[in-house]
Formats: C-alpha cells, sequence, structure tokens
C-alpha cells in the first residue's frame, strides 16, 4: 500500500512551495493541482493518502470537497485562524502562515494514523462470499442430519477437521458434502 499526499491550492505557485518542501524530506506528493475537481481525479487513481488543500478552491469549498473523499484519504486545511475557528473538529487544520515545521509534523501524524488504520483492516478477517458460506451451511445441515449433531457441534467439527487438515473451512466443507455425495 502506497500512501499519497495530493495538494489542492488556489495558487498554483504555493501548492508547488509546498511540494518541494514535502519531497525535500522525503514524501512522495502525487499530484499538484489549484481546483477540487483535479484533486478529486488524482485522488481516483490512487490508493490513500492526504489532501492538503485550502479553505476555497475556484470550484469547491473545502467542506463540500471533504465530503467527496473516499475513507482511505484524510484532509488537511491550510487557512486563517478564523476559518480553523468555524471548522468543524474532524477537519484536521494549519494555521497559514505557517511553518514548515508544522507541516511536516503534521504530515507525519495523519500518516501515522493511515498506516495504523491500514494494519487494523488487514487483521479483519475477511468476509466470506454467499456461495462460501453456502457450502459451510450445506455441510452443517449434512452433519446436523446424518449425525444427530446441533448447529453448533457441527461447526465446531468442520472447523477442528479444517484446522486438523490445515485447510480453510470452506475447502473443509467442500470434502465433506463430496464424501457425502459419493456415498449415495
Amino acid at each position: 500500500m502506497s500512501v499519497s499526499i495530493v495538494i489542492a491550492l488556489p495558487k498554483i505557485e504555493d501548492a508547488k512551495k509546498i511540494r518541494t518542501i514535502l519531497v525535500r524530506h522525503g514524501f512522495t506528493v502525487a499530484a499538484v493541482c489549484n481546483t477540487a475537481s483535479n484533486a478529486l481525479a488524482s485522488i481516483s487513481e490512487l490508493d490513500c493518502g492526504i489532501l492538503i488543500c485550502g479553505y476555497h478552491l475556484s470550484d469547491m469549498y473545502y467542506h463540500a470537497l471533504k465530503e467527496c473523499l473516499p475513507k482511505s484519504f484524510e484532509m488537511i486545511l491550510l487557512a486563517s485562524a478564523r476559518v480553523i475557528s468555524e471548522a468543524p473538529v474532524s477537519v484536521l487544520s494549519i494555521q497559514i502562515p505557517m511553518k514548515s515545521s508544522d507541516l511536516l509534523n503534521t504530515v507525519n501524524m495523519v500518516l501515522g494514523q493511515i498506516e495504523r488504520r491500514a494494519r487494523k483492516d488487514r487483521k479483519k478477517p475477511k468476509l466470506r462470499t454467499w456461495k462460501e458460506q453456502n457450502y459451510i451451511s450445506n455441510a452443517k445441515m449434512m452433519l446436523m442430519q446424518r449425525n444427530r449433531l446441533s448447529e453448533e457441534e457441527a461447526y465446531r467439527y468442520i472447523q477442528k477437521c479444517s484446522m486438523d487438515s490445515g485447510t480453510n473451512m470452506v475447502e473443509t466443507a467442500q470434502m465433506l458434502l463430496m464424501l457425502f455425495y459419493d456415498e449415495i
């Protein structure tokens, strides 16, 4: 997973200056633009990352842009103290004029959050498809009918066979079903 940065500011020169600072410190800047539509087009081609934007781009305000962002992207708003005071708490902001250290520290912090979220998502078990779930359900039903097991006992039996054989539960359920149908 590569984390990228997109910069969208009304003045393209300002965006390029920020890109220079970030690149000099080892960050990957995927795009620099001056409209929200260009920023969203760039973001649509990326996995995850950060959008650094101004309060008002020529085609959209930051709060509308935030609603268009995919969940895998975080926003850092560069704005005046007045705008920041009115911004929702959920929007991470840096007051301008800013120090480059403030920008770098904030970007580092947000990148850390994105990476932690990605690690947490990778640890979640994958959801089974309807077809995979159906194999397990059919195998459970077969075991319940043939061996007079409760639903929980049948599930535990498939689970134990799966662990003993080193296959996943779907494959184990398929094997049980094949064995059952071969006997008929």
